[in-house]
């Protein structure tokens, strides 16, 4: 690759790259400017800290359609989001409904359960391409059924589940959101969509740091925390409060990340969600024509023009996906991602497992002429002995 040459990343799907410059501008300024440890103290820093937290619990509620921003929970990330909800709803005995698609962060803590709780397992049948049909929801649900826990975007195959069909048809259980993928691309409405619990993280479609993330909890389901400590509030206790958000949130918060978090908010309001969606969805489409020309090369995931997200998972005849993720990087600068993809389950389903896929991730800062380069590199990659 010539020196000249700008490098191209398309591994949003694991961490958004790069960050809208607020972001990074809101991140120096507080940390230059207060302490960051909110609700510890009554001086101004900590009440500015706190400002920050309570800023930024708004503009999330508002973005997820929860009316109350005390339902809002920040945690380190969506797969600590997952386990607090998987870990407190579900007792033993109790049934969970959830796909061949979910990530580790659901599965590993479920087959956990499945262990050490006793609690049963129906994973839902998937099509070729990763989606699940909501009528066959139903089907699987008896009165035991406590959770159903879905994965609204594949990472995989960018698959993308209809979750205003499956809050419909829920029946009487709970509704688990795994919107890692989706948040900040896709509209996501707790109240029209009948979610219980919507798990996010801040560093992907949100355009936050890593280090954020959070869930938001349906008014009145509670479930116990899975961490207890100093929350700033109720110190004369012993026992851990049972205030929202405080019972969630022991230790002090990553106020700088999640500064950064509203941040990304607000520049996603300024842009508008629907200008991101429509851009990656155009990148995607042009990304899944270009590799349809390119023969050998088997995308695993729906066609363009359907409801989907912008990862694209391809493998090449016979090409090792590692080795085609190695070249791409070492000799045409473009940063890609290869193998399981932390969703075993996903590749079983789509018959790509053991070896996975190489899984290609445009964002809202990719271009099309980056698109066009990167099918132009698989086209010789393939074309070469």
């Amino acid at each position: 690759m010539p020196d000249s040459s700008p490098p191209i990343y398309l591994d949003n799907a694991a961490t958004s790259f790069p960050k809208p410059p607020e972001v990074g501008e809101t991140m120096h300024r507080l940390i230059q400017e207060i302490s960051l440890s909110p609700g510890r103290s009554a001086h101004r820093f900590s009440l500015a800290a706190g400002r920050v937290i309570f800023g930024a619990r708004e503009r999330i509620a508002d973005f997820f359609g929860c009316p109350d921003s005390s339902r809002v929970v920040f945690t380190s990330n969506v797969t600590e989001a997952l386990n607090v909800g998987i870990f407190g709803l579900l007792a033993p005995g109790d049934e969970v409904l959830t796909t061949g698609m979910e990530h580790n962060s659901v599965m590993r803590p479920l087959r956990y359960l499945e262990k050490t709780r006793g609690i049963s397992l129906t994973i839902l049948p998937t099509s070729p391409t990763g989606g699940i049909d909501p009528d066959d929801i139903p089907n699987h649900l008896n009165k035991k059924t406590r959770l159903i826990i879905i994965n609204h975007v594949s990472n995989v195959t960018g698959a993308m589940a209809d979750l205003a069909a499956i809050g419909k048809r829920k029946g009487g259980a709970l509704l688990m959101v795994d919107a890692a993928q989706s948040a900040g691309v896709f509209p996501l409405d707790m109240e029209a969509f009948g979610i219980d619990f919507l798990a996010f993280t801040g560093h992907k479609g949100l355009f936050g740091p890593t280090g954020t993330g959070g869930f938001l909890l349906r008014q009145g389901l509670m479930l116990p925390p899975l961490t207890m400590g100093g929350t700033g509030s109720n110190s004369e206790l012993e026992e851990q409060p049972q205030m929202m958000p405080d019972c969630f949130e022991s230790g002090t918060p990553n106020t700088l990340g999640i500064g950064g978090l509203a941040a990304g908010l607000e520049f996603i309001k300024k842009t508008g969600r629907e200008t991101i969606r429509l851009h990656e969805e155009r990148l995607a489409g042009l990304l899944l024509e270009g590799l349809s020309r390119i023969p050998g090369v088997t995308v695993h995931g729906p066609p363009a023009g359907t409801d989907r997200g912008s990862a694209v998972s391809l493998t090449m005849g016979g090409k090792s996906v590692a080795d085609l993720a190695f070249l791409l990087d070492r000799h045409y600068g473009i940063m890609a991602r290869a193998g399981l993809h932390c969703a075993p389950a996903a590749h079983r389903s789509i018959s790509t497992f053991p070896q996975g896929t190489l899984r290609l991730s445009p964002g809202f800062f990719n271009t099309e002429a980056e698109i066009q380069a990167v099918l132009a590199a698989l086209d010789r990659i393939n074309s070469e002995a």
